[in-house]
């Protein structure tokens, strides 16, 4: 989320709102998290309430909007997880990009990691897909999830290494909502 301040801002959502009437357009906003320490920790510049805002002026221009979220950020463990979740269900995003938190080579996060392994909980792939189900039952049905998985290079990447495509992540995941007998916005509370 990039604060320019209210002229500059609302001229932008002018041009994107005249531009939506001539082509397809979407504003996706990097939530990452609904945790304003989390967000403070990460650098992330903004808070929820600023995010909230934002995507709340966009959608209100007639505008798509999309939100990107990471799970598995340090310090937010599964109960803070779902509650983001219930938190993002109630936001008029029509899509959403999840993606587990990677640990990239000569980054802040990757030397926190050194440092204090003990605060980072770096999911396997089927504990993955089992937070990821978790997440998406407290999702309406109307929200579109365009991803799963985030793949940085493996020259990149310290962890973790699950070493599949998108594709198969996400056959993987159908079937473990099959053996679940789940959907998306089973767990969603209108709001």
């Amino acid at each position: 989320v990039v604060y320019f301040g209210d002229e500059v801002e609302i001229a932008l959502l002018d041009y994107i709102e005249q531009l939506r009437h001539k082509t397809f357009v979407m504003v996706e906003y990097g939530i990452e998290s609904a945790n304003d320490l989390t967000l403070q920790c990460i650098n992330r510049g903004h808070d929820f309430a600023t995010a909230i805002d934002a995507i709340q002026r966009t959608h209100e221009r007639g505008i798509l909007v999309g939100g990107h979220l990471i799970l598995g950020l340090p310090g937010e463990d599964h109960d803070e997880l779902m509650r983001q979740a219930d938190a993002i269900a109630s936001l008029p995003l029509d899509m959403i990009k999840l993606h587990q938190l990677q640990l990239i080579k000569r980054t802040r996060m990757a030397n926190e990691y050194e440092q204090h392994p003990e605060l980072f909980h770096l999911y396997s792939m089927d504990e993955y897909i089992d937070l990821a189900i978790d997440y998406i039952e407290r999702l309406p049905t109307t929200m579109v999830i365009e991803r799963f998985i985030s793949q940085s290079p493996r020259s990149l990447l310290i962890a973790p290494d699950w070493g599949v495509k998108n594709y198969q992540f996400v056959n993987r995941l159908k079937q473990r909502m099959k053996e679940r007998n789940t959907r998306q916005g089973r767990l969603y509370k209108l709001k």
